[in-house]
């Protein structure tokens, strides 16, 4: 039986939400093992200037535990 464990990430790019989503999944990789699914559990963006410069998510992150 595997035994699952979820995490609250927060991540942003200036890029796209998906840029953001894979950033949060490398930096979690770093100290998190066995990441098995992301769900992406809100996004909100940052506007200057009527310019949108700053995408953000929050994440649940669910990975195996040992």
């Amino acid at each position: 039986m595997a035994v699952m464990k979820v995490i609250e990430v927060l991540a942003n790019s200036d890029k796209s939400w998906e840029d953001a989503t894979k950033k949060a999944v490398k930096q979690a990789s770093k100290s998190v093992k066995n990441i098995k699914s992301v769900f992406v559990q809100s996004q909100s963006a940052v506007v200057n200037d009527d310019e949108v410069t700053e995408f953000r998510v929050n994440l649940k992150i669910t990975f195996e535990v040992n």
